[in-house]
């Protein structure tokens, strides 16, 4: 399998190169050169399979032969260690519960997997890897546990200055040791930004051995195609029949997360239709409806993880249709929420089926609006409520417990190293680290 820039004037490169690169020299992003469907047999068997099963069979075919069975085994058996549940609501509306890895979000399942694909790459006797990701909440805390204590491996977490929820902060400003938080006085969109320069700059890339861990990275990117088969695949079994005309509406800030959902649906998986579901940032949105793609400053939201007003996945969501728009909107529409309809969704979902969302996933539920017949909606629940329980609990007016892996964090002290958001400050950390 090889890999091609989004941008297209960089040579095709294997895997191992496109993980350790991130971008590609030309600033794309990398994207697999070709996504052949599966065979019907083989998506027909996914549906006897567990989430280890169905992690091996979507790897193995993305990332080509460059494992062995057992080294993919033992990469995937380490990395899902967890449970992704599909839970009804009601017969036609499920939600798929993403946030049972350590840090409650679906990104465990992304920074688990890429973690252990570098380790399995990494030649002994190499200088130490810099991993450096932008977060707006919750890929933060998943690089940083998922990198945590690994010999040879530094990470680097840009945030935005109280622009995270404190938990959220505190699951990757507590730990030290090879973890370094670094507040950027700014937006996510400027993290993102000190990030993609520090990458694009081969000089310093080089010099710190620096690779990122945000989407951007393929390695981080594709795994979260796995999660779509396996819903796909407990709807089967829940409903006995298969599954062919579902909905499934994703919470969007960086487009990742669709984006690979694109890829599985790529591969043969039977979705009828991608909701882009987003807040007031809408640009995604507005470019599938008016066809022009205009991004601008993020403005805050209490769904702050999808505060972006620039996504950085769209190149790789248009390079998967190569300028096919018609072909795009055909597959996905977006939907955009303000906060009051996040609330009121969060307060009506508990009262009538006492399920309680985060405000993330409260989006993605009222992605899936008014479903047609015989349309199956599901919706990605990508986080734990109790992770953004000062905007949750007082809608509800009921304390939500907090999961022990938050609990052990509220007394522990944070380190956190102040930034402007100018490239020169981010050389010189990462120049000191080197």
């Amino acid at each position: 399998m090889r890999f091609v820039s989004t941008v297209g004037s960089a040579p095709p490169v294997d895997f191992r190169t496109a993980l350790f690169h991130g971008l590609a020299p030309d600033g794309g992003l990398y994207i697999p050169e070709a996504i052949p469907p599966l065979p019907s047999t083989t998506l027909q068997g996914l549906i006897a399979e567990g989430l280890s099963g169905i992690g091996r069979t979507v790897l193995r075919h993305l990332l080509g032969d460059g494992f062995t069975a057992a080294e993919l085994t033992r990469i995937v058996d380490a990395a899902l260690d967890f449970a992704i549940p599909l839970v009804p609501l009601d017969e036609r509306r499920f939600l798929l519960e993403l946030f049972h890895g350590p840090t409650l979000a679906f990104k465990d399942v992304g920074a688990r997997c890429m973690a252990r694909l570098i380790v399995a790459y990494r030649r002994t006797g190499t200088r130490p890897l810099t991993v450096i990701t932008a977060t707006s909440g919750d890929t933060g805390g998943a690089v940083a546990h998922a990198f945590y204590d690994l010999a040879d491996v530094r990470v680097v977490v840009l945030f935005p200055a109280g622009q995270v929820s404190p938990l959220q902060r505190r699951q990757f400003s507590t730990l030290g040791g090879n973890v370094t938080a670094v507040a950027v006085d700014g937006t996510f969109d400027d993290c993102q930004r000190l990030a993609k320069g520090a990458l694009g700059d081969e000089t310093l890339r080089t010099e710190c051995s620096l690779t990122s861990a945000n989407s951007i990275n393929v390695g981080r990117w594709l795994p979260q195609a796995i999660y779509y088969f396996h819903a796909w695949t407990q709807l089967c079994r829940a409903t006995k029949r298969w599954a062919d005309s579902i909905i499934v509406s994703v919470p969007c800030g960086n487009f990742g997360n669709l984006t690979a959902g694109l890829v599985a649906k790529r591969m043969g998986l039977p979705v009828t239709q991608f909701v882009a579901a987003t807040n007031v940032n809408d640009v995604v949105p507005q470019f599938l409806r008016t066809g022009r793609y205009r991004p601008g400053p993020s403005r805050r939201t209490i769904s702050s993880a999808m505060d972006v007003g620039d996504p950085s996945n769209v190149p790789r969501m248009l390079a998967l249709y190569a300028g096919r728009e018609p072909e795009l909107r055909r597959d996905v529409v977006g939907s955009v929420h303000s906060d009051d309809a996040t609330k009121a969704a969060i307060v009506g979902v508990y009262r009538r089926f006492g399920y309680l969302l985060d405000p993330h996933g409260a989006v993605g539920y009222l992605g899936l609006g008014d479903l047609a017949e015989p349309a199956v909606g599901i919706g990605l629940a990508t986080a734990h409520p109790a992770k953004f329980r000062e905007v949750v609990e007082p809608l509800i007016d009921e304390t939500i417990a907090l999961p022990a892996p938050l609990k052990a964090l509220v007394d522990v002290p944070e380190r956190v190293l102040e930034l402007a958001p100018v490239p020169s400050e981010l050389e010189a950390l990462l120049g000191q680290m080197s």
